[in-house]
């Protein structure tokens, strides 16, 4: 009995290691924070580069299909007006890689009913990341904010110079508005250093189009 016990137990062993995870093929998936930044602190090539990120770690999961986009906002700077977050992501509803249903609009989204927060604000593998900070460059209303808080729209990674605004993926910890997913407090410069630091790695939220 002892032995037909233990042959089981390696066959489930064994299934477990050559089937796929759910997270390795989610195609319905349409939001997600970033396993991994660009690991250049703030700099992630500007939209276009942060929009490239989201793309390719979609891709790794079997959603590369839709067209992802990074809930950044952006500065107005020469003649390039500001980008507003918010208007960059599409309508919705948006879900995770669990199959939840984060938001059914944009208005949804930024609104207290929004599902986001330590459970559903997964990665694009279905997981977890430590650091809670997430840049976005945002207000609570996922728009540009009047002063530059984007380091130099996403291309500086600056040790101790300029600044991103944070959200907090698990609606939780400190700042102005320690329980907000987008616009808690603001970095202490842009490097990664800088952004550890704080309380961050560089991560950031996707969302499909």
């Amino acid at each position: 009995m002892y032995k037909l016990l233990l042959v089981c137990l390696v066959m489930l062993v064994e299934l477990a290691s050559y089937h796929p995870s759910f997270s390795q093929n989610s195609p319905n998936t349409s939001f997600f924070i970033t396993s991994a930044g660009s690991g250049n602190g703030a700099n992630l090539g500007g939209l276009a580069g942060a929009d490239a990120i989201c793309q390719r770690l979609a891709a790794a999961v079997g959603a590369g299909s839709k067209m992802w986009r990074a809930y950044l906002s952006t500065s107005a700077m020469g003649n390039q007006p500001a980008v507003n977050a918010r208007d960059r992501i599409g309508r919705g509803p948006w879900q995770n890689a669990k199959g939840v249903v984060v938001a059914q609009n944009v208005d949804d989204l930024h609104s207290d009913n929004n599902k986001l927060g330590k459970e559903n604000s997964v990665t694009e593998k279905g997981g977890t990341i430590g650091p809670h900070d997430m840049l976005t460059g945002s207000g609570t209303d996922g728009r540009a904010l009047p002063s530059d808080k984007t380091c130099s729209n996403w291309t500086s990674s600056a040790d101790g110079t300029g600044t991103a605004r944070l959200g907090h993926y698990d609606k939780q910890g400190g700042g102005e508005n320690p329980n907000s997913w987008n616009s808690a407090h603001d970095s202490r410069g842009c490097s990664q250093a800088n952004l550890v630091s704080t309380g961050g790695a560089g991560a950031f939220y996707c969302f499909a189009q």
